[in-house]
């Protein structure tokens, strides 16, 4: 090993993510409802094996050979049958790290010439849809929830391999969790964390 072949190497490596178990990427749809810009939620099919009924965006696993925007584009036609003639990709928005090691990319995207109404969503993954006016989610506080996130090593741990050993102080993190609420809809967990990047935005 030489300098010269680390430098040809690393000359045009990028920022990576380290420990990611799955990689996914969702669209925050803005639709307009009776003149007025919303945004459009789904509810999970309860027939779901991942987190079933629960509100959440457009979105999806990012498969081999597809990229963040390929698969937020593809997985918003799938759910919500529409053409991606009618998804206009506006920005990218923020990339969260879940305590679960997921990677989530999302965009910000508008749907035109699409009827809110008219939307024959995917009964196989969706139960069903709802809107709410931007406005409203702009002038509402969200409340907050911080969770503790701990380090809890197994049992077969090398801590002889480490100060202190089993005396060992591991640092905890704090994983802040939002709640919005709509009419009879509560938005929380990373829908809403997402949503609120969002909203922080537009302020």
């Amino acid at each position: 090993m030489d300098i010269s072949l680390i430098r040809k190497t690393l000359e045009n490596k990028q920022f990576s993510i380290l420990d990611s178990t799955l990689q996914s990427a969702i669209v925050i749809p803005i639709i307009k409802v009776s003149n007025e810009l919303h945004i459009l939620f789904e509810v999970r099919a309860l027939s779901l094996n991942n987190q079933p009924g629960e509100i959440c965006f457009p979105g999806g696993k990012i498969e081999k050979n597809e990229d963040a925007l390929g698969c937020a584009m593809r997985e918003t036609c799938e759910e919500l049958n529409v053409s991606k003639n009618n998804i206009e990709i506006i920005s990218k928005l923020a990339c969260l790290v879940t305590p679960s090691n997921m990677i989530i990319y999302s965009f910000c995207g508008i749907l035109h010439d699409v009827k809110f109404d008219s939307i024959e969503f995917n009964k196989h993954e969706v139960a069903s849809i709802f809107s709410v006016p931007i406005d409203a989610l702009l002038n509402q506080d969200p409340l907050l929830s911080n969770m503790t996130i701990n380090l809890s090593p197994p049992q077969d741990f090398p801590f002889h391999l480490i100060q202190k050993g089993k005396a060992y102080r591991w640092k905890t993190g704090i994983y802040p969790l939002y709640f919005y609420k709509y009419k009879n809809h509560i938005i929380w967990g990373t829908t809403a964390k997402l949503l609120k990047n969002f909203l922080d935005t537009l302020k």
